[in-house]
């Protein structure tokens, strides 16, 4: 009977002690709780990495040119009789440019006809065009006494036209060894380029090297219009791209690191490794992210390496 007693006794006492440790773990659990929900989250905004083909370019400009100009000239001196032509005209080989009449023919012609029907003597002068081109260029105008040899107007040949283009000598991997480039005129029309020659020149202050670019081009471009060369330096596959909003450092610019969620409330700091910005996105090479990853954008400057947050929508 004693035996028994002491059994209970003992059973008593142990479903004491254990109701007590419950309680303790319960009160401990509740102070943590309170603790966490009492700690001061920062609202943040996220963002996923973007996975994309990443040019790294430049842009530099050329200007549009007539490489080859044809001078029509006077064959006989004389007055102008006839200008069939205006600036800006655009004329065929063969057209007819200028009449020049002799001044004999003025003086003389006329009388010497009369009294022999037979002489034909009429001292007029017809000038071609020797090129398809543009009239850029018109130096006399009708009534006008020209000599021998002088400059009548200027045919810049339309085959000749071209975007030139001053490359800096060190640029000239990137360009030389494509056979097309991207173009953009001012007024947003895109054009693709063809490099068809180098001159064999480096300026000596700018230490740039022409480069001749031909275009096809259905609508007719002025001269000395400035366009944009688009020059691809590199091009890369699969590139994660992050906003550079993203992008956390130290002072001096020798450690860089996101902060990434691990859960619905907590960012982590994550080391990164950079590549290159462009405009407002920084490629990151390392590490490689997951495409669900979320990555704070906005509220993440100046959190601890591990910090509660909210995310805002």
């Amino acid at each position: 009977m004693k035996k028994r007693s002491k059994s209970i006794q003992k059973l008593l006492y142990l479903i004491a002690v254990t109701a007590v440790f419950s309680c303790n773990n319960k009160a401990d659990r509740t102070e943590e709780k309170e603790a966490d929900s009492g700690r001061v989250k920062t609202p943040v905004t996220v963002t996923k990495v973007q996975v994309t083909t990443l040019n790294d370019s430049i842009e530099l400009n050329a200007t549009s040119i007539f490489l080859q100009s044809n001078y029509v000239k006077s064959n006989i001196n004389g007055y102008v009789q006839a200008v069939d032509v205006k600036p800006g005209e655009f004329v065929a080989q063969g057209k007819p440019l200028f009449t020049i009449v002799t001044k004999e023919s003025l003086v003389i012609g006329n009388s010497i006809s009369s009294l022999d029907s037979s002489f034909k003597f009429d001292g007029v002068n017809k000038i071609k065009a020797t090129t398809h081109g543009y009239i850029t260029q018109l130096n006399h105008q009708v009534g006008d006494y020209v000599q021998d040899g002088e400059q009548l107007a200027v045919i810049s040949e339309a085959g000749s036209f071209a975007f030139l283009l001053n490359l800096p000598y060190e640029l000239r991997p990137y360009v030389l060894n494509k056979k097309t480039v991207e173009l953009s005129l001012p007024d947003g029309v895109q054009l693709r380029g063809y490099i068809s020659s180098v001159m064999p020149t480096v300026d000596s202050a700018s230490q740039t090297q022409p480069v001749v670019i031909k275009v096809d081009s259905k609508i007719p471009i002025p001269q000395n219009l400035i366009a944009k060369v688009h020059i691809i330096k590199d091009l890369k596959a699969h590139a994660q791209l992050l906003p550079k909003s993203a992008i956390l450092s130290n002072e001096a610019q020798t450690s860089f690191w996101v902060m990434k969620m691990i859960d619905s409330v907590t960012a982590v700091k994550t080391e990164i490794q950079k590549g290159i910005e462009l405009n407002n996105k920084v490629e990151i090479l390392n590490p490689i992210f997951s495409p669900d990853d979320l990555i704070l954008v906005t509220g993440n400057y100046g959190l601890p390496d591990t910090a509660k947050v909210i995310i805002e929508k």
